[in-house]
């Protein structure tokens, strides 16, 4: 590094030879330039990096699984209860269906339901977490009640209730019933976080700005809190994913729709450890790990976005 006249620092010049360096350093800076700052804060993360590497996997599967699968996930044309096989890579169920294809199509039930339960839980903590922050008094207390509520109830009998006794079934039944109980907690940890912006001086001067309540929430406090916000969705979509398994492996899910919580019951109910059919089994518990662990390690670089000690260069 040397200095210019003017005590602007110059870069030194790279040693003869030496363009290796030079053209690495160029490419990763015209990348940077060419991706949302986020993005690069995510990408960079090893562990997200993984982490979105197989969540994009899922997506993919589940977009394109008519040309994956070989067969429909219903079709039952083939042998009964058969071990894994060329023809079968999986092996079949008891009812003669290609278990590999109800594995493919079962990722679109639960991204489905994990995106969609996600979102709306997130958006009914956000708006009850912010208004009840932001006001406070008497909005504050009533809000903060169904809240505490919604957290001393306990969530497994009120979700095996909802959905045993619900007079519709299916899919978005399902959905309703994670959302109904799982805002509460992302709505707490909101509330708090706004209590500490509300008398940030930006608040403070669009308040002054005469800008209505809806705005200030909208437009000022909500932005700041977006890395909140998106953990805050990981989280819902994680327990979402979570949930519709393990209602779906109760008996209590859509039994018209192929998810790998149904194939784990149907696994259990046809007895498949019995008859040699570990692949029924295991194939659908171990895609459901990894779908977890994917959204778990993606929350890594979400931290960093709130954290910049966090981030790696």
């Amino acid at each position: 590094m040397t200095t210019a006249p003017g005590n602007a620092p110059i870069a030194a010049p790279a040693p003869p030879g030496d363009t290796e360096g030079v053209g690495v350093a160029a490419l990763d800076a015209g990348r940077s330039r060419s991706m949302p700052g986020w993005f690069v804060i995510l990408w960079r993360n090893g562990k997200c990096r993984v982490g979105l590497l197989m969540l994009a996997a899922f997506t993919l599967i589940a977009v394109f699984a008519p040309l994956i699968a070989p067969f429909g996930p219903r079709v039952e044309e083939f042998a009964t209860s058969e071990v894994p096989s060329g023809a079968h890579w999986l092996g079949t169920t008891a009812r003669g269906e290609d278990v590999f294809s109800q594995l493919v199509f079962g990722a679109r039930t639960s991204l489905l339901v994990g995106v969609v339960a996600g979102v709306l839980s997130t958006l009914i903590a956000v708006a009850v977490g912010l208004t009840a922050g932001y006001l406070q008094g008497v909005v504050d207390e009533v809000l903060s009640f169904f809240i505490n509520l919604g957290l001393v109830v306990p969530v497994l009998p009120l979700m095996i209730t909802l959905a045993a006794y619900a007079p519709v079934k299916g899919l978005w039944l399902i959905i309703v019933v994670i959302t109904v109980t799982g805002w509460a907690h992302g709505a707490r940890i909101k509330r708090a976080q706004i209590i500490t912006l509300r008398t940030r001086d930006y608040v403070t001067a669009a308040k002054f700005a005469g800008d209505s309540t809806a705005r200030i929430i909208t437009y000022e406090i909500a932005p700041n809190m977006m890395s909140l916000i998106v953990v805050g969705f990981m989280g819902s979509a994680l327990g979402a994913i979570g949930a519709e398994s393990g209602l779906a492996f109760l008996g209590l899910g859509d039994p018209q729709t192929v998810s790998w919580g149904t194939m784990l019951n149907q696994a259990s109910l046809g007895g498949a450890m019995t008859t040699g059919q570990w692949a029924w089994v295991v194939a659908p518990g171990l895609v459901l790990a990894l779908l977890v662990t994917s959204f778990t390690l993606v929350n890594f670089g979400v931290d960093a976005l709130s954290n910049p000690h966090l981030r790696e260069d």
